[in-house]
């Protein structure tokens, strides 16, 4: 079922590139950078391989890429900023997050905002959440969008390049390597999710006391 649907999405993909072009790669990639999991690692490879048939030049397909990602992450921030923040507000403690840990985020985006935003773009799932908790946090606006454009530059031309490089070869030689790093990430990221809902609920047992 799920070779199935990577299928289905990779023929989307492949599809929507063939026929929209530069645009088409703007909305595919606004598109993974709005909270939906549409994977770069295929958008943007495929790119990099009509780059090596003249179709595209590497620099255009990097910079739609990076463009698509400010796009998208714009969706994102605003959905954390007027719904996820007032609903966190208001519902938080039922999910184990206070205001006080909204304080915290606030000013953990506050200090090291730039950095979180830069480098997240630079690892695979992350880059496609991060702009939620940024919205969340109100980071300042100007700082997100520049910060998002600079980290996803160079995972969009990187990924470019690999696809023209490896040619007609490009998605069986990236896309295992990838869903590898995928699974991976995800694990860590369920582990530390884990980790934050057991200490949390040591820590409301202890105030009962």
């Amino acid at each position: 079922m799920v070779t199935r649907l990577l299928v289905f999405v990779s023929q989307v993909i492949i599809s929507v590139i063939s026929t929209g072009g530069y645009a088409g790669i703007v909305l595919l990639m606004a598109i993974e950078s709005a909270c939906i999991p549409l994977p770069s690692e295929i958008i943007m490879p495929f790119s990099g391989y009509l780059v090596g048939q003249g179709r595209f030049s590497l620099w255009g397909v990097a910079v739609a890429g990076a463009v698509g990602c400010n796009l998208g992450s714009i969706v994102a921030y605003a959905v954390g900023a007027y719904g996820g923040r007032p609903f966190l507000e208001r519902y938080g403690r039922y999910v184990l997050l206070t205001r006080g840990d909204l304080a915290w985020a606030d000013r953990w985006f506050a200090r090291y905002g730039e950095a979180t935003v830069f480098f997240s773009r630079l690892l695979p799932v992350i880059r496609t959440f991060i702009a939620l908790p940024a919205g969340i946090a109100r980071m300042d606006f100007l700082r997100f969008n520049v910060y998002t454009f600079l980290g996803s530059l160079p995972w969009c031309l990187g990924l470019a390049w690999l696809g023209l490089k490896l040619g007609e070869h490009w998605e069986e030689t990236i896309r295992p390597v990838f869903q590898k790093f995928d699974l991976l990430i995800g694990l860590l990221l369920a582990a530390a999710l884990v980790w934050f809902v057991r200490a949390r609920l040591r820590e409301l047992r202890s105030l009962e006391k």
